[in-house]
Parts: C-alpha cells; structure tokens; sequence
C-alpha cells in the first residue's frame, strides 16, 4: 500500500504573497531567509523543500506579481472603450498598488528587479520579458484605439506604448522617493493628454 505524505500545512500562493511583501520593502539581497521564515510562517527547511533557495523563492513571487499585473492591466487598459479614459485609469489602479501599505513602495518590478538584473541572469530575463509584456499590451490598446478611429493614424504604436511605459516606471520610482500621489496623479493625467 502506497504511503501518503503529510498534508501541507501552508498555503502555496498566500506565503508567495507574504515574500511578495518581504522582497518589495527590503529588496532581494537585504532580505534574509529569516525574514521569509518569519513572514510566510515557515521553517527554513519548509521553504526550501517548497519553493527553494532565495533566487527561486523571489523568482516565483516575482512571476506571481507578474501574473496578477497582467489580468489588472488588460482589464484597465481594454474594458474602458475611450483610450484616455483607459489609460488614465491603468495609471490609477497603478498607483492603488504602489500607495497600498503606510510607506509606498512603488512597483515590485521596478524597484526590486532592475537593481538584481544586473548580477543575476535568470532576474535579467524575467524582467527582460516582464518589460516586453507590458510594453505588447500597451502597443495593442493603442493599435485598437487606431483601428477605431480614436488615436492618430499615424501615430507609432510601438514607441508611444515604450513612452507612457516609461511614465509607469516613473510613477513607481517616484512614489517610492515620497513624491504624493496627488503629483504624480498631475503628472500621468498631463502625460496621458498629451499622448492620447
């Protein structure tokens, strides 16, 4: 008769959303395996049996964040028909994130990732595709909003998409610098008008 193992004594996905947190406020080099047994309410052992060393614990809560990014941003940017409208409200559901806890953190991505791209390869190419993604979907909203008549026939797609992006990076990195959120709001409502 087959053995069955222990039942789990966790739940997958909530302890990602704990180191989530963890790796958002503290990066993932000032983060100690500690920090994450503390969090997630695990041993150390536990953690690396489930998820396993730092690296690939902040990889899976990093495609976590990711994924959830990427349902918010298509239901942001293509469940409003007006592109202003649209992108307007990405930008402000962005910054509901950034704004969540008492000290804003900005983005997951951005202010965590870019700082381990450049010594570790395996965060370099998540972030690398992460950026890509965010920058495909942004360029098809605009290509939709061309076909509709509602953004410039001329208007270049693919570089406008890599522009309001790049405003998106911004607002992180600027939120989590303490700028308020009334300033940045200005700000990516200015962008916006000025594009869209």
């Amino acid at each position: 008769m087959k053995k069955r193992g222990r039942p789990l004594k966790y739940d997958h996905d909530e302890a990602l959303d704990k180191a989530i947190q963890v790796f958002w406020s503290k990066g993932l080099t000032a983060t100690s395996l500690d920090d994450l047994a503390v969090a997630m309410n695990m041993n150390r052992p536990s953690i690396y049996n489930a998820f396993g060393n730092k690296i690939s614990i902040y990889r899976k809560a990093f495609a976590r964040f990711v994924s959830q990014l990427g349902e918010q941003l298509d239901g942001d940017l293509f469940g409003e028909p007006d592109l202003n409208k649209a992108m307007k409200q990405f930008y402000s559901a962005a910054l509901d994130t950034y704004f969540q806890g008492t000290t804003p953190l900005g983005c997951f991505v951005t202010c965590t990732a870019i700082v381990e791209a450049a010594t570790c390869p395996e965060i370099k190419k998540d972030l690398d595709l992460t950026i890509n993604k965010i920058d495909t979907v942004i360029e098809k909203r605009l290509l939709a909003a061309q076909q509709e008549g509602s953004w410039a026939k001329d208007g270049d797609a693919k570089n406008t998409a890599k522009l309001l992006h790049a405003t998106l990076q911004s607002l992180a990195v600027r939120a989590r610098g303490g700028e308020s959120r009334a300033s940045l709001k200005a700000m990516y409502s200015s962008a916006v008008d000025m594009v869209c």
